[in-house]
């Protein structure tokens, strides 16, 4: 969900977020007039702003997101957009139950920007960073859940390890939540700053490019806010909501949940099998879908450029097919 933040014209003190992989996905979802749509993820409201511009005056958007914050700056953008529009506040793992409560139980696209946004990120408060101090707490929702704080504390020295080496695929897992423990024998650790300070203190520094504590904080993000477990429910429950000919487009940020989209949506395009009594049979996931994007779509140099956090960012898509027509 990483956006690019850029000064304005000069002299305009204009200030413009431009999400990743913008035109690339609203083309990829194939935005018709008049059609309804999903932003299971709305954050600044980016790829919302555009998917309901080209959708017309009888559009219809949804935005669903679980940060209060991000829901009412995308609120200030959308109001200047005809079209019908519903904001939500609540997780995309919800998606299904949150569409058919409010009117959009059948849709011609959806979109989930996952991860981090960069109002989160660069917001010491947020606790998502190791590059400004702030309170460990990572949670998207600051309204309910365990903080990062919270969960470093009650985690054994077994289960940090494990949970490092899931979801941040970290090498040195061990050795960090050996070192954790030890500094949790001193006090408990409250802060960014802190918790970075013994990642880096238990592989011995700094040793290339990326920081020590990254995989880390990671992990940590990922599991307080259950990230894996919400993309799968949205996954599962935005499919079921396309109408035939609709579109999910999914904009991943690391390896982790790029593998869960790729898995997921080769699992539902299947394949057609021809059986020897003759005839064909469907092998794949229901309901089926066809490939919109042959392979991962990537930020360009200039976007790159422009916002350096694009250049993780991959865009896969597919089409629902409705019925099972070879």
């Amino acid at each position: 969900m990483t956006v690019a933040v850029l000064v304005g014209p000069a002299g305009l003190g204009e200030v413009m977020h431009l999400s990743v992989l913008l035109q690339e996905t609203v083309e990829a979802l194939a935005v018709v007039p008049g059609g309804s749509y999903i932003d299971g993820t709305l954050g600044n409201g980016g790829h919302a702003c555009e998917i309901l511009r080209r959708a017309g005056a009888d559009g219809r958007l949804m935005g669903i997101d679980r940060d209060r914050d991000a829901l009412e700056r995308a609120a200030g953008r959308l109001a200047e957009i005809p079209g019908h529009k519903v904001l939500a506040h609540g997780r995309h793992g919800a998606i299904g139950s949150l569409a058919r409560a409010n009117g959009f139980a059948e849709v011609d696209g959806i979109v989930l920007d996952l991860g981090v946004s960069s109002e989160q990120l660069d917001s010491p408060g947020r606790g998502f960073s190791f590059m400004a101090d702030g309170p460990l707490d990572m949670r998207m929702d600051q309204t309910a859940g365990e903080s990062a704080a919270e969960l470093v504390a009650r985690l054994d020295k077994e289960e940090l390890a494990e949970l490092f080496k899931r979801l941040g695929e970290e090498p040195q897992a061990r050795r960090i939540a050996a070192e954790i423990v030890r500094e949790r024998e001193r006090g408990a650790i409250m802060t960014t700053a802190q918790l970075a300070e013994t990642v880096s203190r238990g592989i011995g520094g700094r040793k290339g490019p990326r920081h020590p504590a990254t995989r880390v904080f990671q992990a940590l993000r990922m599991a307080v806010n259950r990230e894996i477990e919400e993309l799968e429910q949205a996954l599962e429950g935005g499919l079921k909501l396309l109408r035939p000919g609709g579109r999910m487009a999914v904009i991943t940020f690391e390896s982790l949940s790029d593998r869960l989209v790729k898995h997921f949506f080769a699992a539902h395009v299947g394949r057609w099998v021809s059986q020897e009594q003759g005839g064909e049979r469907w092998e794949g996931e229901l309901p089926a879908a066809g490939k919109v994007t042959r392979k991962a779509v990537r930020a360009g140099a200039e976007e790159i450029r422009m916002n350096p956090r694009a250049r993780s960012a991959k865009l896969r898509a597919v089409e629902s097919r409705g019925s099972l027509e070879a």
